[in-house]
C-alpha cells in the first residue's frame, strides 16, 4: 500500500477484484499521472489483509475498507472492488468525491432485462472452490482474460501479479463468490450523488457489455467507456489504451480541482 503523505494531492485508492489482491495493479502503478497519491488497498482476507473481520460478510468487509480510505478520495473499484466501491459511496460518501467503476456493475448476477453472470456459472465456481482452491483461481483468471487476443499472457500476467502476496483465505473467496451473486445495488447506484465514469471490455465474459445502456439508464450523467478489443481485465490486456482512459479521467479532476 502506498505511503499518503502528500495531502495536497487527490488521492486515488485502487480496489481490486475478486480472487486476486493489489499486486493486480502493479503493471500500470509507474504510469499513473503524478498529479494524484495513489493508494492500493487489499480487501479483508485477499493479499496482505489477512486479518478477517467477525463475522465475515459484505458490511463487515465494507467497514473494514471505510476505515482505510481517506476522505475525499477517487475511488476506483475493479470487479468486485467496484461492487464495494459502489457501496462505500453509498454508505460512506464522506470517503468517495469520485467514482470509477472498471468492468463492474452494481448487480452480477443476471436478471430478467439486466446482463450477467448466469447463476449456474456462479455455483460452479462455489463447487469447484471447495474441491481444489488454486485450480479454480487459475481457472478464473483464465476466464477473465477471455475473448482477448492475448487471454494466454494476460492470464499468466495476472497470476504472476497476485503471487507475491498472500494467498486468499478460502472464507473470503467462499463469501467473495456470495457477494457477487447476492448483492443487488441497482437502487443504491442510481441514487449516487458523486460524479461517475466506467471503463468496460467489450469481449468481457463476466460483465457483458450489454449492461453498459442499462449503467446509463441509472445513471445518465455518468460517463462509460468501452475499449473494443479488451475482456475483464483492460488494465492487463490494453494497458496503453486503460492508461489513457484513466490519466484522461484523472487530469479532469486535478486540472479542474473538483
Amino acid at each position: 500500500m502506498a505511503d499518503i503523505s502528500n495531502t495536497d494531492k487527490p488521492v486515488l485508492v485502487l480496489l481490486h477484484g475478486w480472487g486476486v489482491n493489489q499486486g493486480v495493479w502493479q503493471t500500470i502503478l509507474a504510469a499513473i499521472t503524478p498529479g494524484v497519491q495513489v493508494m492500493t488497498l487489499d480487501i479483508a482476507g485477499f493479499g496482505l489483509a489477512q486479518q478477517l473481520p467477525e463475522p465475515y460478510n459484505f458490511d463487515t468487509v465494507l467497514a473494514e475498507l471505510a476505515t482505510q480510505v481517506p476522505a475525499n478520495s477517487l475511488v476506483c473499484g475493479w470487479s468486485m472492488g467496484g461492487l464495494l466501491a459502489i457501496a462505500l459511496a453509498e454508505r460512506y460518501p464522506a470517503k468517495v468525491k469520485q467514482l470509477a467503476l472498471v468492468a463492474a456493475t452494481p448487480c452480477f448476477l443476471q436478471q430478467a432485462g439486466w446482463p450477467g453472470m448466469k447463476a449456474a456459472v456462479m455455483q460452479q465456481f462455489a463447487q469447484s472452490l471447495q474441491r481444489d482452491l488454486a485450480q479454480t483461481i487459475s481457472r478464473f483468471l483464465a476466464i477473465q482474460a477471455m475473448g482477448s487476443a492475448t487471454a494466454k499472457s494476460d492470464a499468466a500476467a495476472l497470476k504472476q501479479a497476485i503471487t507475491a502476496f498472500p494467498q486468499a483465505s478460502a472464507m473470503a473467496l467462499s463469501a467473495g463468490l456470495d457477494f457477487l451473486s447476492s448483492q443487488d445495488m441497482r437502487q443504491c447506484f442510481a441514487g449516487l450523488s458523486q460524479p461517475l465514469v466506467g471503463c468496460f471490455g467489450a469481449l468481457d465474459s463476466l460483465v457483458p457489455v450489454a449492461v453498459v445502456p442499462q449503467l446509463q439508464r441509472l445513471q445518465p450523467q455518468a460517463r462509460f467507456h468501452v475499449l473494443a478489443k479488451a475482456s475483464h481485465a483492460p488494465f492487463i490486456s490494453h494497458r496503453a489504451e486503460f492508461l489513457i482512459w484513466l490519466n484522461n479521467w484523472l487530469a479532469e479532476i486535478t486540472e479542474s480541482g473538483v
